[in-house]
C-alpha cells in the first residue's frame, strides 16, 4: 500500500468537506475521482498533494494519513499561473532537467556517487533523453514543430494546458494527480494523454467528467458523496453498474422494511386496547423500538428509459440516397454518397470546420447542395436540433409550455413525460425564461421526441448537460426505434448511442463510413495521428470485407420461392450483384498477379481493378443489411 487514509476528515472554514472517509492507493493503479461540483473531489486532491491537513482526531489514534515510503508528486491543476518562456524552455529548461536529474541521482548508491565521470556521462544522457522525450510527446498531442519557439502568452488556453499537462507527466513522479485534464482538449489529444497514462510507470488520480477517458484510464472509480468515498472496480460504465446495482438493493431493502413497518404498526394499533391482546401488541411495539431504521436511499440522478420509443410512422427502408452531392455554404465543403437505412443510427465525428453540422442542416433541408440532389424517402418525418433549437426564451412555466404543444395530454401524462427529462415538482412551475442552458436543451427535446419522428437529426444533443441528463438522453436515443444520425463530441455518447459511423477527416472532402461502433473504431485505429491513419483504417475494412467474400459460396444465398415481392426483388438483386462481383474478383486476381508487378501501368490496373471489387462488396454488403432489415421487420 503505497498510501492510505483511515477514518479521514477535513473541515475548511468550520465547515466539514469530508467526513470520516477512508482512501488508498496501491501501487502503479489508475484511480478516477467522480462527484458533484462542490462534493469534495478539489479537497481529496489537496490532501493528496500536501496542500491540505487532514483533522486530527485525539478520540481514534489510528485515524489519519500512513505511507509505506517516500514518494514523488506531480500535480496538473485547472489554473496556474505560467513563465513568459518559449514552449521549448518550459518543458526543457536547466533548472527543470537539472532538478530531475538531481532527484534521480540521489537515488543511486554510495559507490555510483564516487563515479565521477560515469555520473556526469549518465545524468547527460538522461537529459538528453528527456529533452528527445519532449519533443516527441510535443508533437504527439498536437502541436505544430514550429510552436516549440512560440511564447507561451502568445498559445491558446487549450494550447497552455497541453503543456502542462506535458510538463508533469515527464516530471515521472510516484504519484501522478491530474485535476480534469481533457478540458480544453480535443479527442485525438485527449486520446494522446489515455496511452501516456495508460503506460505510465506510477500511480494516477485522476478527477475528470469524461465518462469515456475514465473508462480508458481508470482501473477502479472512487465517487465523493455526501462527505464520504466509495470505491468501485473498474472504469466508469462499470462504476455505474455497480452503482444503479447498490441504489437498487438498497431501495428494496428500505422499501421491505417500510412495509414491515407499517405491518407491525398496523397490528400495535389493531390489538392495543384489547386486553387479550395486549401483551401481543407490546411485543411488537418492543420489536419496533429496536429495529435498526435503514436511511431512506439516494436516488438516482439519472432517469433511465427501459422501454421502447416507437415513431409514429414507419417510413420507406432507404431514408437518405445521395451520390456525389456536394455541401457547403458557398463553397463546397464535402462531396457526400451515402444511403441511409431505415432504424440506422450514426454518430459523426470529424474536427471543428470538417461541416459535420453543415452535413446535419443539408440533410434536414435547412441548406440547399451546392451539386446533386438528396433523395429522401416516401414517408419520412424528420426532426432537427441543434444548439440554436435550445435557445428559447418564454414568460411560461415548463408545465404549460409544453401543455400548449400537446394538449391533448393530461396533466398527468405532462408530469410523467417531463419526468422522464429530469423535470420534477418544483421544476413544472419555474418559468422557461429562468432554465440553464442545459434544462431548455432537455426541455426542447422532450417536446422533439413527443412528436414521435422516425428521422432525428441532432447536433450535439448533449452540449451544456450535467452527466445524470447527459445519461437521461443518451437511454432514450438508445431506446429510439427510428433513423438518428447525430454530431456530439461528447465518446461516451457516441459510443454508447452510435451504431455505426460517418467520418469527415480533416484535409479530405470525402466521407468515410464505418459499420461498427466508436468502441471497435478505437480498438482498430491504431496509436497514431492523422489523415494517413484513417485511410488506413478505410482501406483495412475494404480489404477485412474482401476476404470475407472469398468464402460467399457462388450460388446464389435466397433462391426463389412463395416469397413477398420485397424479397424477391432482394433475391433478383442478389443475383445481379453476383454477376458483378465474380468477374470483379478474377479481374483484380489477375491485375494483383506477380508477373505483372514490373508492368508500367501496373498500379493503375491495380488500382482500378481493386476498386470495381471493393464496390463490389460493398454493394453486396449493402444487400445484406438490407436483407437483415426485412428479416428482422418480418
Amino acid at each position: 500500500m503505497l498510501l492510505e487514509i483511515k477514518n479521514g476528515s477535513v473541515t475548511r472554514g468550520g465547515v466539514p468537506v469530508l467526513s470520516h472517509f477512508d482512501f488508498y492507493i496501491r501501487g502503479n493503479e489508475k484511480i478516477g475521482i467522480v462527484g458533484r461540483n462542490g462534493a469534495g473531489k478539489t479537497t481529496l486532491i489537496d490532501v493528496l498533494s500536501g496542500r491540505a491537513d487532514l483533522d486530527s482526531d485525539p478520540s481514534d489514534p489510528a485515524s489519519g494519513m500512513t505511507t509505506s515510503r517516500a514518494f514523488t508528486v506531480s500535480v496538473f491543476r485547472q489554473e496556474e499561473k505560467m513563465p513568459d518562456l518559449t514552449a521549448g524552455e518550459y518543458l526543457c529548461g536547466e533548472a527543470q532537467w537539472d532538478g530531475m536529474v538531481q532527484e534521480q541521482n540521489g537515488t543511486q548508491d554510495a559507490g555510483e556517487e564516487n563515479a565521477g565521470a560515469g555520473t556526469a556521462q549518465q545524468s547527460a544522457q538522461r537529459r538528453a533523453d528527456a529533452r528527445l522525450e519532449a519533443r516527441r510527446m510535443f508533437t504527439e498531442i498536437g502541436f505544430a514543430e514550429e510552436d516549440w519557439e512560440k511564447r507561451i502568452p502568445s498559445l491558446s488556453g487549450g494550447q497552455r494546458v497541453k503543456l502542462r499537462l506535458i510538463r508533469t507527466l515527464l516530471e515521472d513522479a510516484d504519484v501522478c494527480i491530474l485535476d480534469e485534464p481533457t478540458n480544453h482538449l480535443d479527442m485525438e489529444s485527449t486520446a494522446f494523454l489515455e496511452q501516456c497514462l495508460r503506460r505510465y510507470k506510477g500511480a494516477v488520480v485522476v478527477v475528470s467528467h469524461d465518462r469515456y477517458f475514465l473508462d480508458r484510464v481508470a482501473e477502479c472509480v472512487c465517487e465523493v458523496s455526501g462527505g464520504k468515498i466509495t470505491r468501485y472496480a473498474g472504469g466508469y460504465t462499470q462504476y455505474r453498474e455497480q452503482k444503479t446495482a447498490r441504489l437498487a438493493r438498497e431501495k428494496r431493502a428500505y422499501d421491505q422494511q417500510q412495509k414491515e413497518i407499517q405491518r407491525l404498526n398496523d397490528l400495535i394499533g389493531k390489538f392495543k386496547n384489547k386486553p387479550r391482546k395486549a401483551a401481543f401488541a407490546r411485543s411488537r411495539k418492543t420489536m419496533l423500538s429496536r429495529m435498526e431504521i435503514l436511511p431512506a436511499p439516494e436516488q438516482d440522478d439519472a432517469a433511465i428509459h427501459t422501454g421502447d420509443i416507437i415513431p409514429e410512422k414507419r417510413g420507406s427502408k432507404t431514408v437518405f440516397s445521395c451520390e456525389h452531392v456536394q455541401i457547403g455554404w458557398k463553397e463546397p465543403v464535402r462531396e457526400i454518397s451515402l444511403r441511409v437505412r431505415r432504424g440506422a443510427k450514426i454518430g459523426i465525428l470529424g474536427p471543428n470546420g470538417a461541416g459535420k453540422s453543415t452535413l446535419l442542416r443539408t440533410l434536414a433541408g435547412l441548406l440547399p447542395p451546392l451539386k446533386g440532389r438528396i433523395s429522401v424517402g416516401s414517408g419520412a418525418d424528420i426532426a432537427y436540433y441543434d444548439q440554436r433549437s435550445a435557445e428559447i426564451s418564454d414568460e411560461k412555466n415548463v408545465f404549460d409550455w409544453y401543455h400548449d404543444r400537446f394538449p391533448a395530454l393530461t396533466g398527468k401524462e405532462v408530469r410523467e413525460s417531463l419526468a422522464g427529462y429530469l423535470f420534477h415538482g418544483k421544476d413544472m412551475g419555474t418559468r422557461v425564461s429562468d432554465l440553464s442552458g442545459g434544462e431548455k436543451a432537455r426541455l426542447v427535446l422532450a417536446a422533439l421526441l413527443q412528436t414521435k419522428p422516425n428521422v432525428l437529426l441532432l447536433d450535439e444533443p448533449t452540449n451544456n448537460m450535467d452527466i445524470p441528463a447527459k445519461e437521461t438522453i443518451e437511454s432514450i436515443l438508445r431506446d429510439y426505434r427510428g433513423t438518428l444520425l447525430f454530431v456530439s463530441h461528447d465518446r461516451y455518447c457516441i459510443s454508447r448511442v452510435a451504431e455505426s459511423l460517418m467520418i469527415l477527416p480533416a484535409g479530405s472532402r470525402d466521407v468515410l463510413c464505418y459499420p461498427f461502433g466508436y468502441d471497435h473504431y478505437m480498438e482498430h485505429r491504431g496509436e497514431g495521428r492523422g489523415q494517413e491513419e484513417i485511410t488506413a483504417l478505410r482501406t483495412a475494412q475494404e480489404q477485412r470485407l474482401i476476404e470475407g467474400l472469398r468464402s460467399v459460396p457462388k450460388a446464389e444465398h435466397f433462391r426463389l420461392r412463395e416469397m413477398p415481392t420485397e424479397e424477391a426483388n432482394l433475391d433478383w438483386r442478389f443475383s445481379l450483384n453476383q454477376k458483378e462481383r465474380e468477374p470483379a474478383e478474377e479481374a483484380f486476381a489477375a491485375a494483383d498477379a506477380p508477373e505483372h508487378a514490373w508492368d508500367d501501368d501496373y498500379d493503375v490496373k491495380r488500382e482500378q481493378a481493386r476498386d470495381a471489387w471493393t464496390k463490389a462488396c460493398l454493394d453486396w454488403y449493402d444487400l445484406y443489411l438490407e436483407a437483415q432489415a426485412e428479416r428482422l421487420s418480418n
